[in-house]
């Protein structure tokens, strides 16, 4: 394999969330080529090269956007600020204008790649082996969490990775912040370490936590979660008793509606967990005030110090502008 693909099968390995941005249409002119190619992590950080400023930040936008939404796009970049923008309607083509004073034209294709979903099951129960099996069999990545000296009599299953909960919080703080944003957790222990697995996934910020007890024992171990500095709000977001109503009896029958729920509400906490990555990086991003673009300003090179105040840009070109006359671009700036 190229070293590009060698990269991509590392990243699927460490089951990472990202994007490939790839040029495959351009009109000079532009510094871009046919096949030029970048990855764009969750976090907003690149690899690679798709363009110069005038178009860096605007493709890493829309993939942070791809990475959230799991679907590709065709972003369409043109010179032509007064051209119409925004997309198809369906998400599949997005049209936004290029910012700076080429008259170039780039096609950036974003395909968006995401681990399976994640389901952690914690407990060595008849119900923690049935889930287990039933979503692999769904196509989730199951891991599964059991003490140290229960992992030898664990049978072993496609799909399922067991490790020992002593491991768990290293586990959970080993993945990439949209990986735990997308993992849901369901602690079917049994009362053996119910508020140890807990701590560590309201910790972490998964998407779904799920309890199954009965509501009494449930109140026994969020009280002693409480005690442990866990606020009430985090302790509200556990589901419990988790599973939908179906008159359940069978270990495989309430995994069935433990399953149930999972299908039915992630939907939801996944689309909010996504934005996250995208919330951060847009807390960081300052605006260009010649162009208005968005920039990170821990990644450009171009900036100015006015009125103490640093201005940062996409380019030369418009550094010099705002040096020259920086009361003309200053209102845009204090809008911004």
């Amino acid at each position: 394999m190229t070293p590009f693909y060698d990269r991509l099968a590392e990243l699927e390995r460490r089951r990472a969330s990202f994007a490939v941005a790839t040029v495959v249409g351009r009109r000079s002119p532009v510094s871009s080529h046919l096949g030029d190619r970048a990855l764009v992590f969750a976090d907003g950080h690149m690899e690679g090269f798709v363009g110069g400023s005038c178009s860096r930040d605007i493709v890493r936008r829309q993939a942070l956007g791809a990475i959230r939404s799991g679907r590709p796009l065709l972003l369409q970049i043109r010179p032509d600020s007064s051209a119409e923008n925004g997309d198809d309607g369906g998400g599949e083509r997005v049209i936004l204008p290029m910012s700076c004073a080429s008259e170039g034209a780039v096609d950036v294709y974003i395909e968006p790649h995401l681990p399976l979903r994640s389901l952690a099951v914690i407990g060595f129960t008849p119900v923690a082996e049935a889930l287990a099996r039933m979503a692999a069999g769904l196509e989730y990545a199951v891991v599964r969490v059991v003490a140290e000296d229960e992992l030898r009599d664990l049978e072993s299953t496609a799909g399922v990775h067991a490790i020992a909960i002593d491991a768990f919080d290293a586990y959970l703080e080993a993945l990439d912040p949209t990986a735990r944003a997308r993992l849901v957790a369901v602690v079917a222990s049994q009362g053996h370490y119910d508020e140890e697995a807990l701590t560590a996934l309201l910790a972490s910020g998964v998407a779904f936590v799920g309890l199954l007890a009965s509501r009494k024992r449930a109140a026994g171990v969020f009280s002693v979660l409480g005690r442990r500095g866990i606020s009430r709000e985090r302790i509200a977001t556990i589901r419990n008793p988790v599973g939908l109503d179906i008159g359940a009896r069978t270990p495989g029958e309430v995994a069935v509606s433990i399953v149930a729920e999972i299908v039915q509400v992630t939907p939801t906490l996944l689309e909010a967990g996504h934005d996250a990555p995208e919330r951060d990086h847009a807390a960081r991003l300052e605006l260009d005030p010649v162009c208005g673009m968005g920039l990170d300003p821990d990644l450009t090179r171009h900036r100015y110090e006015h009125g103490g105040r640093s201005f940062f840009f996409c380019c030369a070109g418009c550094a010099d502008s705002f040096a020259a006359e920086p009361q003309r671009y200053l209102g845009f700036a204090a809008e911004a």
